[in-house]
């Protein structure tokens, strides 16, 4: 028996020689059903080659596995031992089969992912592109909008993942939420336009009241913490126009008509004909999270994708 034992598990690990996967599968269906004719209907084989095979298996493995004895069909002690090293064996090989299913199935399909405008300009290129390098037959569906516009399309089924801001305006114990980053948030402005705080190296809060602010549409996550912050210090934002998204309000910025308030990514990506100023400590910060929905696991290509978000 503990030759046996030690034949099965080289089997397992790196065994070369002439046992078969289908031999360890009839095998099994005769242990489990104790009758051969019963275990051939079962994998679906005609009768006489599964016995042939079985043979050829105690062969292999210089042991009898069953007693066949007036119609009886027992496992023998070296039967008993390849029991459970045969249906391992056979559980890790279908394992593997799926995981390469869905490795396969990574050639074809889609991700739809929603996505706030300003992630859409600093954090998502690089991480897509990567993605797409590495998964090129995927199809990258996005959808830009406010985190309330894109909690309401996860929660009904229009999107795999969202990139939103915490915290949520409306918080969901249908979807699941997984914080990514913490950005810090920077004054940008025009490099002809007086710098904003008197010329220091960075500006506090207070030091907006008085500058014409360029303002994003109602609904953006940065309209409203930079409002709130604003009136946390006392005063109202002055807006020299407002009601753009992202690339209008960076396009105006750069025209001279104000000021505004941006995620520090997106400054960077967008630096040619903009002045970057940062907020004094502790400045203004956002939280970026990760959300799907809670009761159905993403598919495999988004799961994919946001793994790669994860680790960035």
């Amino acid at each position: 028996m503990v030759r046996l034992v030690s034949i099965a598990c080289a089997y397992h690990g790196s065994y070369h020689g002439r046992m078969q996967f289908q031999q360890l599968q009839y095998f099994v269906a005769v242990a489990e059903t104790r009758h051969f004719t019963r275990a051939a209907e079962l994998v679906h084989v005609a009768q006489p080659s599964l016995s042939q095979q079985i043979k050829a298996l105690e062969r292999e493995l210089g042991a009898d596995l069953f007693l066949r004895a007036r119609g009886n069909i027992t496992l023998t002690d070296a039967g008993e031992a390849l029991l459970p090293l045969a249906r391992r064996i056979l559980a890790d090989t279908e394992t593997a089969r799926y995981e390469v299913q869905e490795l396969v199935q990574l050639r074809s399909g889609r991700v739809r992912l929603g996505a706030t405008p300003s992630l859409c300009t600093g954090l998502l290129p690089d991480v897509l592109r990567a993605f797409h390098d590495r998964y090129p037959g995927i199809r990258l569906l996005i959808e830009e909008g406010g985190s309330h516009d894109l909690v309401r399309e996860l929660a009904r089924g229009a999107l795999d993942l969202a990139l939103v801001v915490l915290p949520l305006p409306t918080p969901s114990p249908a979807l699941t939420t997984v914080e990514l980053l913490r950005e810090d948030l920077v004054v940008v402005s025009s490099p002809e336009s007086p710098k904003p705080g008197g010329g220091h190296r960075t500006v506090r809060i207070a030091e907006l009241e008085g500058e014409r602010l360029v303002m994003f549409r109602h609904g953006y996550d940065l309209r409203e913490l930079t409002v709130a912050a604003c009136r946390a210090e006392g005063f109202e934002p002055d807006f020299a126009v407002e009601g753009g998204e992202m690339d209008a309000v960076l396009g105006f910025v750069r025209a001279g008509l104000g000021v505004a308030v941006v995620p520090r990514m997106v400054a960077a990506r967008s630096g040619r004909g903009l002045r970057v100023t940062p907020l004094t400590r502790p400045g203004l910060h956002r939280t970026i999270a990760l959300a799907h929905r809670s009761d159905v696991a993403p598919p495999r290509a988004a799961r994919e994708l946001q793994r790669m978000l994860l680790e960035r």
